[in-house]
């Protein structure tokens, strides 16, 4: 998608061009679930659908925004941000200025701005729609206010507006995928030193997709069940005398389970087993490449299922038919309770694949799947223009 929908927004709704455009891909988590609140490693990747920002500043301290999948203008300021968590998807945007002012750009000396965002990241898929457009828009605005804070930097302030003000309480992995991609690689995250590294998967070179299974049902990370299983890390961290789960590894999981009740065990197993995975996913691409780490995909896809009980029963009939079909590998993706499994599938098996899934979730009398093939794409950029 290229911004001329985006540039077209904008000048339907406030006349003239914007003067940047800011571009934020989703992101799809290669395999690394629930790891990144815990310090652990994860291996996600930006993906080749995107959100774009289209900003121009104003001569007023007003904050003007439109989008295209909600009818209306948002006119909020530089001087309200406390209102913003009641703005519905504005919320994302007004929290990258508040945490851009909190990293230390003085929003009493910056102008107020209009921005139009478009998008065709599926939201609700799983596909970190709020990261895209937290990052599209802190590249638009960093530019336009002169901030010269890097990716990294930027990064962490998307994490803070969706903690503090949007009130989701995510990790970095998302805005870090985003901001950071490279076409033809994964990133690979340590989300206790935020150290990345690019990490080989070019998919189209081995004549593979990576295919999103939206499974159509709804996911809301700032919902109990995400928050309940950060509980669960954070009181098992606390038993075991850790900072965080990424301070165990597997063979401590005989003294875990002695100490922890059972489901809390499960839940910490989990995350133990799925730092493992991540590292040898990692290791297995550097070394032999995307066909070989179906096995860990699946891994990956039980324990969720099984020990973090984040799948659901969609979820499950998409990873299973997609592999009987001729799937490399496939797992549920993203914070769970709903939204899309991944598939990694050879080009000549993505219409069997596709077919086999659609025909086993109507068989379940489940929503007929959207399916989107994703290729491993470039980070945040932003385009400043003349004006």
């Amino acid at each position: 998608m290229d911004s001329s929908a985006a540039e077209a927004l904008f000048a339907r709704t406030f006349s003239g061009t914007p003067t940047a455009v800011g571009f934020g891909p989703g992101r799809v988590n290669l395999i690394g679930e629930h790891t990144d609140y815990n310090d652990g490693f994860a291996l996600p990747m930006a993906i080749d659908h995107q959100v774009i920002a289209a900003v121009r500043l104003s001569d007023t301290r007003r904050i003007r925004m439109v989008t295209d999948f909600t009818a209306g203008m948002v006119d909020s300021s530089l001087d309200d941000l406390a209102n913003a968590t009641s703005l519905g998807w504005a919320a994302y945007p007004l929290g990258v200025v508040w945490a851009l002012g909190e990293a230390g750009v003085d929003l009493s000396d910056v102008p107020g701005f209009d921005l139009a965002l478009v998008s065709d990241v599926p939201v609700g898929a799983g596909l970190s729609s709020s990261a895209a457009i937290e990052s599209a828009v802190a590249m638009a605005l960093n530019a336009l206010w002169d901030a010269h804070l890097d990716r990294l930097a930027l990064a962490k302030i998307g994490q803070r507006a969706e903690n503090v003000v949007v009130g989701a309480p995510t990790g970095i992995m998302d805005q870090s995928a985003s901001l950071l991609g490279q076409q033809g690689y994964a990133v690979l995250l340590d989300c206790r030193s935020l150290a990345t590294e690019l990490i080989p998967f070019d998919l189209a070179a081995e004549g593979l997709r990576l295919l999103v299974l939206d499974t159509k049902t709804s996911h809301a990370h700032a919902s109990g069940g995400y928050g309940s299983r950060r509980a669960s890390c954070e009181q098992g961290a606390a038993t075991l005398g850790v900072a965080a789960l990424r301070d165990l590894g597997p063979a401590d999981l005989p003294r875990v389970q002695a100490l922890l009740d059972e489901v809390t065990y499960r839940r910490v197993r989990h995350v133990i087993t799925e730092n493992q995975r991540v590292l040898d996913t990692a290791e297995a691409l550097r070394e032999v490449g995307p066909r070989a780490i179906g096995e860990l995909m699946l891994a990956s896809h039980e324990s969720m299922r099984d020990d973090f009980e984040i799948s659901t029963d969609e979820l499950d009939v998409a990873v299973a038919s997609a592999v009987a079909a001729g799937a490399i590998g496939a797992r549920m993706t993203g914070g769970g309770f709903g939204g899309s499994a991944i598939a990694l599938v050879p080009d000549e098996a993505i219409a069997t694949v596709e077919a086999a899934v659609r025909a086993a979730c109507a068989k379940a009398g489940f929503a007929a799947p959207e399916v989107y093939p994703v290729l491993p794409a470039a980070g945040a950029r932003v385009e400043v223009r003349p004006g």
